[in-house]
C-alpha cells in the first residue's frame, strides 16, 4: 500500500518476483486517504478471494510525501503487521514509481536508461531522485524547487506528477504520475528474493510539517 501521494493504492501479491499482482486498487483523491484505504484493502482481498489472515507480510511506501497522507498508510501497515504478527517492510515511494516507469515495472513501462522521478511536494517544490535504471537510484531523495534542478535533470526523462506540473524543468514527462501498489509490491518481492534488506516502515518527510507553533506563543504555568 502507498498513501504518500494523492493516490490511495493497494495491491495483493504472492511474493513471487515473476508473478503479477493478484489484485489491485488505485484511486486518486488527495483529501480522503483515511476514508479510502481500508475499503481498498478489503476490496483487493475480496477480488483475489483471500482473507486478511492469509497475509504473510505488508509492504508500505515510506515517502517522501506530505505528512497527513503519508502517515495514513504507515499507521495502517503497522497496525496490520502487529495484529497479524507479520513483518512490515518499507519501500521508498520514488523507487516504486521508478520501477513502474521502467520496462520491467509492469504498470507503465517505457523508460530505458537514466531518468528522474519527481512528485508534487506542494509549496512549489518537488520530491525527486535520479535513477540509473528502473531498479537503481543514484541520489538520495530530496526536496527542491524545480528551477533549482536544471543542471541535475537536464536532458533526462522524468516520471511522476511533479514532472507533469513543471514542464519547464521537466520537458520530457513520462507516466506514471503516481505510485502503483502493484509495482511497489513487485519491487519489494524482487528485493526480498535477492536477500536485500528493505527499509523500516518509518516516514521519509524531508522537511518539517506545515503546522508550526506560533512565534508569539506564551506558555502558561499554574501558580
Amino acid at each position: 500500500m502507498d498513501t504518500a501521494s494523492p493516490a490511495v493504492t493497494v495491491a495483493l501479491h504472492d511474493g513471487d518476483p515473476a508473478s503479477p499482482a493478484l489484485a489491485a486498487s488505485h484511486q486518486v483523491d488527495a483529501r480522503r486517504h483515511g476514508e479510502l484505504l481500508l475499503p481498498a484493502v478489503d476490496r483487493v482481498l475480496a477480488e483475489a478471494g483471500r482473507g486478511l489472515g492469509e497475509l504473510t507480510g505488508v509492504v508500505v511506501g515510506v515517502g517522501p510525501g506530505p505528512y497527513t497522507g503519508l502517515r495514513v498508510g504507515l499507521v495502517t501497515a503497522e497496525v496490520l503487521g502487529m495484529t497479524l504478527g507479520v513483518p512490515v517492510y518499507g519501500v521508498c515511494t520514488l523507487d516504486g514509481i521508478a520501477y513502474a516507469a521502467g520496462r520491467d515495472g509492469g504498470v507503465a513501462g517505457g523508460i530505458d536508461g537514466p531518468f528522474v522521478v519527481a512528485t508534487d511536494a506542494r509549496r512549489k517544490e518537488v520530491y525527486w531522485a535520479r535513477y540509473a535504471d528502473a531498479r537503481t537510484r543514484v541520489t538520495d531523495p530530496a526536496v527542491d524547487r524545480p528551477a533549482d534542478l536544471a543542471e541535475e535533470v537536464a536532458g533526462l526523462p522524468a516520471a511522476g506528477a511533479g514532472a507533469e506540473l513543471y514542464p519547464g524543468a521537466f520537458p520530457d514527462a513520462r507516466p506514471p504520475a503516481h505510485p502503483h501498489a502493484a509495482a511497489l509490491a513487485a519491487l519489494a518481492a524482487e528485493r526480498l528474493a535477492a536477500g536485500a534488506e528493505l527499509l523500516p516502515p518509518r516516514p521519509l518527510y524531508l522537511r518539517r510539517p506545515d503546522a508550526q507553533v506560533p512565534a508569539a506563543y506564551k506558555a502558561v504555568t499554574p501558580r
